[in-house]
């Protein structure tokens, strides 16, 4: 699952934010399968899609992250939750996407397939009233 500013994302949600306010981001993993797996890392990427097949990840200027946009885990534990917080700045308005990615260790298990499955996370940052 993943939650932006406490609301739960799927693909038909769009969360709407205010520039110039931190947003918390909650993504949360659970380990279906019968074994740990980890370690791993899972890092959020933020980039503009403009319709037409071109993706703009070059948003330094227009985002930035609390923290870091990397989480490194050791490992999730068969049939338990493991939760990841950080939170986002936008610094201008617009509509900006979240693209989730893992990085497996070439020593560990498999990821469960469905973690490569999560929902396009798709924010619209407007001017604070």
């Amino acid at each position: 699952d993943i939650l932006v500013d406490g609301k739960l994302c799927d693909c038909d949600i769009v969360v709407d934010c205010k520039v110039g306010d931190p947003i918390p981001l909650e993504v949360k993993l659970t380990n279906w399968s019968k074994h740990s797996v980890g370690p791993f890392a899972l890092t959020v990427t933020p980039y503009q899609d403009y319709q037409n097949g071109v993706h703009n990840y070059e948003l330094q200027d227009a985002i930035t992250f609390v923290g870091s946009n990397t989480f490194y885990i050791d490992s999730v534990k068969p049939t338990k939750d493991s939760v990841y917080f950080g939170a986002l700045l936008f610094l201008y308005t617009g509509d900006f996407y979240l693209n989730i990615k893992f990085h497996e260790d070439t020593c560990s298990r498999e990821l469960p397939l469905s973690w490569f499955c999560l929902p396009s996370v798709h924010i619209r940052a407007v001017e604070p009233v």
